[in-house]
């Protein structure tokens, strides 16, 4: 039997930044085979983020251990750091955005995603309050610095898409990594960004706060056509293929308690959800407020874990606009994702 422990490991160059929220041992050399007392390591792109929340969620339910499987979940601040954790082989899985599949499929590596929890990013420009009379549109990006959580990032692929969709090259902005919570808060505090993209429970707080104001909503179905002409799949779990393949078993468990989370968070309120959730993901601003934030998000989530129909073609035009190294590359779309487990989930 599991129980939760959290460990803060202090970040070093070079090094990856933990904060592990398990115990029950790990298994360094990939993760144990298929079979009863299973362990797995899944690295979140910010465990705190509210686009993320079905991963504590599923913690916290206690779905991991009815289907058998003990989970360590990691955090890193930025989804880009996610994925070097996966593709290294530190961990199992990752929960991410999607569109790191395609990325990484024309870089030699073939990943998919196993249960995609979103059909829209969750994501949301922001402009501080000096520079909101300046940026009105994403055309007017030229020659600011705007926040994104990492290089490399979804924030950075989004925030790139916005640009050039408006006519601005990526050359002519500054995108600068300042993560999320309340580095983002003080980088826009400190004018050393002009705006940037965030998720809540980060943008609840700026709002709260009245540091900043919302240029682009992307936290909802509508809101994801409106800004990027289509469904945007983006938080998922993702695994290697080669992986999955070999750990079908194991997967199909994983499947099922986050498809079981999915429809669990369907069913009840964004204040049955917070009440479930560690106090400190609030990030200082109060139960209240931190429900209101997974109220403003929630749209996003779908409620199967399957992929939108449309959604992989979205996202491989997205990142063909403004990314060199996919913009002429054969993309095997059917390769970036598997229906196979949430199908089969219960």
């Amino acid at each position: 039997m599991r129980t939760l422990t959290r460990v803060s490991a202090v970040a070093v160059a070079g090094a990856l930044a933990l904060t592990t929220l398990t115990a029950c041992g790990s298994n360094s050399s990939g993760g144990a085979a298929d079979g009863k007392n299973v362990k797995v390591k899944i690295m979140v792109g910010g465990l705190d983020k509210v686009i993320y929340l079905p991963a504590m969620l599923t913690e916290r339910l206690g779905y991991f251990k009815d289907e058998g499987v003990s989970v360590q979940l990691l955090t890193e601040p930025a989804g880009v750091q996610a994925e070097t954790a996966l593709v290294s082989g530190d961990v199992q899985g990752t929960v991410g955005f999607y569109d790191h599949t395609l990325d990484l499929q024309v870089k030699g590596k073939q990943v998919e995603s196993v249960v995609q929890f979103s059909q829209a990013p969750g994501e949301v420009e922001i402009v501080s309050n000096q520079a909101a009379g300046d940026i009105k549109s994403p055309k007017d990006f030229k020659g600011k610095k705007l926040g994104v959580t990492g290089i490399g990032s979804s924030t950075d692929f989004l925030t790139k898409y916005l640009a050039v969709n408006s006519d601005v090259q990526t050359s002519q902005f500054t995108p600068v990594a300042v993560g999320a919570g309340q580095t983002f808060i003080s980088a826009l505090q400190q004018g050393s960004i002009q705006g940037g993209m965030t998720t809540d429970p980060t943008v609840a707080t700026i709002l709260d706060k009245k540091l900043g104001k919302i240029l682009i909503d992307m936290r909802t179905p509508e809101g994801s056509k409106q800004a990027l002409g289509g469904l945007y799949p983006s938080s998922s779990l993702y695994m290697q293929t080669e992986w999955v393949n070999s750990h079908k078993e194991t997967v199909q468990k994983l499947a099922n308690a986050f498809v079981r989370t999915l429809k669990w968070m369907s069913t009840h309120s964004a204040d049955e959800i917070a009440a479930k959730m560690p106090a400190d993901y609030a990030q200082g601003g109060g139960k209240a407020l931190y429900a209101q934030a997974i109220k403003s998000t929630l749209p996003m989530f779908t409620t199967d874990g399957v992929m939108p129909a449309d959604g992989p073609a979205t996202v491989e035009r997205v990142l063909k606009a403004f990314n060199p190294n996919l913009k002429n590359a054969k993309v095997d779309l059917d390769k970036t994702f598997t229906t196979e487990f949430v199908k089969n989930a219960g």
